[in-house]
């Protein structure tokens, strides 16, 4: 197995701790120790006991990796700065947990990102939205899915929403996710991809000036 901790791949020798039953069923941990950190990674996991022709068997409801805690995203891009970063990795953190928690922090990111990169600061986030669509400032498939983050959320629902991005209020099923998956598109479009081109002028205005002419624009 890959360990979470440092990603080293080590070959997978655990243990069980029984914690006993309750109304759910069974309960033990699972234990493993990476020989390259050195650090413990604990499972906790939910089965019930049949009964068969060798014995009693255990069979598994649940599992659920409880440390090291981690998030079941794609890693940030290098090109993200820190500060939408730090919101994004905490929402990603957290959304199995508390998706209430998980869709503010997400749309404290999403107003951020507006704010700082899009020069959007209004009453609010449905109306910081609003402003974007009316004026076209994303590429179509952007706006669609900042706009439908409204809709997912269904703000007119939950007013308290459009008040207040970083409000722990319910979220409708599969906000917390969808939230996440369109600030990867901002990250993608506000930062990925403007390095990547300034990176690709760079490397083409160094050829040109070997060659004596004159740089790209």
């Amino acid at each position: 197995m890959k360990c979470p901790h440092c990603l080293v791949e080590f070959h997978d020798e655990s243990k069980q701790i029984s914690l006993g039953n309750d109304a759910q069923g069974n309960w033990d941990i699972l234990s493993k120790n990476c020989p390259n950190c050195k650090n413990n990674i604990y499972y906790l996991r939910n089965f019930i006991l049949t009964e068969s022709q060798f014995g009693q068997k255990r069979n598994y409801k649940s599992e659920l990796l409880i440390r090291p805690k981690i998030a079941n995203r794609p890693p940030v891009p290098l090109e993200v700065p820190v500060q939408f970063a730090d919101d994004y990795n905490e929402a990603c953190l957290v959304i199995v947990d508390s998706p209430k928690a998980s869709a503010a922090l997400s749309r404290r990111c999403l107003q951020h990102l507006i704010r700082e990169n899009l020069g959007i600061k209004k009453k609010d986030l449905f109306q910081e939205i609003q402003e974007i669509i009316d004026n076209g400032l994303l590429p179509t498939d952007l706006i669609e899915s900042i706009d439908s983050i409204r809709n997912v959320g269904n703000f007119a629902a939950h007013p308290i929403k459009s008040q207040s991005s970083g409000e722990i209020v319910e979220v409708e099923p599969h906000e917390a996710e969808w939230n996440l998956d369109v600030i990867e598109m901002l990250f993608e479009y506000l930062f990925v991809r403007p390095q990547a081109i300034k990176k690709k002028r760079d490397a083409l205005n160094l050829k040109l000036s070997d060659a004596g002419k004159n740089p790209m624009q």
